[in-house]
């Protein structure tokens, strides 16, 4: 059992091994331009082109309406101003909710001083955004909604195939980051009744600097960058083949091992949960609905105990994130618990936790007795 125990899966995860070995013949030989005409650029054209194929099977769309990208932050960006800046003709309203990503909520600010008014939908206590919300604030001159699939820091699901119901019978373009969700829970893009879907690669076992975006065919969007051809026009630049590789069978992993990958991560995630409530009992508070949430995720805090001051402690041992910031002596809520209404305690001692697909019961065990002993000492 490797230590510290890392039970932060929803930050980022290792590189499967797998993935390691797909890659390592476009590091070490591999290295033509897509772009050349000779064969060794054409080998790594049919690897990009394979990668696309690999990603649009996760999520069950053309592979020609697959975008390689930088990142998640990369593929919002694309999504959010790129059809803005398509569509500011029609109108200049957006709808969001009140718990995204930066890599959302950075982008509709800046449209935001640019003229474009958005909409903030509020959520209940578990985060959950109502798709009649959605329907409620819509006009005459909405050109996007933009909803995640799922929150990185709660773990809560949204309902994003009815809203796209709604969209779609708005004529509305749709965007979910689906950051969190790729590889976790079924991301059907016909079934989720989505235009566009951002996907991150260091999510599920692929390395970091890679993503895609999905983007139905016929949704009319603006590039963000001007240079070459490549990605149809949509994202120029030289593709990065080693890390497109990396993705591609990535996607193919998460495809091939979805049901034992979910059913080891939610039993880990529920042993962490009930070993806690076994020792600490009432102290245990979960912050969310467990049956519309990330199998592998937990939100919970320790009544009267800092959620800073716990993983402090336990850091050496274990490896989880908080859910507030502390700078010069100021505590600092995260704006997803502030949306939920926490107060400001339950907020303070709250802590992520989330478990990866070879997560151990001996690594949660192990979790259980530190967590468990630090929560007592920091009680006293």
């Amino acid at each position: 059992m490797k230590h510290p125990i890392y039970l932060d899966y929803n930050a980022t995860t290792p590189v499967d091994p797998e993935v390691v070995k797909e890659m390592i013949p476009f590091i070490e030989s591999f290295y033509g331009n897509p772009s050349s005409s000779y064969s060794i650029g054409r080998n790594n054209k049919e690897a990009v082109e394979k990668a696309r194929e690999q990603v649009a099977k996760l999520i069950n769309c053309k592979p020609e309406e697959i975008y390689f990208t930088s990142c998640a932050t990369e593929s919002n960006n694309l999504a959010i101003r790129g059809i803005a800046m398509a569509n500011q003709q029609k109108g200049k309203h957006i709808i969001t909710s009140s718990i995204e990503h930066p890599a959302v909520t950075e982008v509709c600010k800046y449209l935001s001083s640019l003229g474009w008014d958005i909409t903030y939908l509020p959520v209940d206590k578990y985060g959950f955004v109502n798709p009649t919300d959605v329907e409620n604030v819509i006009r005459k001159d909405t050109v996007l909604i933009s909803i995640m699939h799922a929150n990185n820091e709660v773990g809560t699901i949204q309902p994003i195939q009815e809203i796209g119901v709604i969209a779609r019978q708005n004529k509305i373009v749709f965007h979910t980051d689906a950051s969190q969700s790729v590889g976790k829970i079924e991301t059907d893009v016909d079934k989720l009744e989505v235009d566009l879907l951002t996907i991150a690669g260091h999510k599920f076992y692929a390395p970091k600097g890679i993503g895609a975006l999905y983007i139905r065919k016929g949704t009319q969007i603006e590039n963000l960058m001007h240079g070459a051809g490549q990605e149809k026009g949509i994202r120029p630049g030289t593709e990065n083949v080693i890390q497109i590789v990396g993705l591609g069978k990535a996607c193919e992993v998460a495809l091939r091992d979805f049901k034992q990958n979910r059913h080891n991560m939610q039993a880990s995630r529920d042993r962490l949960l009930d070993g806690l409530i076994s020792q600490l009992g009432n102290q245990v508070h979960v912050n969310v609905n467990l049956e519309n949430c990330l199998s592998n995720t937990l939100s919970v805090a320790f009544e009267n105990i800092s959620a800073h001051a716990l993983a402090s402690l336990i850091g050496n041992d274990v490896l989880i994130s908080t859910g507030s910031a502390c700078h010069s002596g100021e505590t600092t809520i995260s704006s997803v618990l502030q949306a939920m209404s926490l107060d400001f305690r339950t907020a303070t001692a709250t802590v992520r936790i989330s478990t990866g697909k070879h997560t151990t019961g001996e690594e949660i065990d192990f979790a259980i007795e530190v967590i468990t002993n630090a929560v007592k000492k920091l009680s006293l």
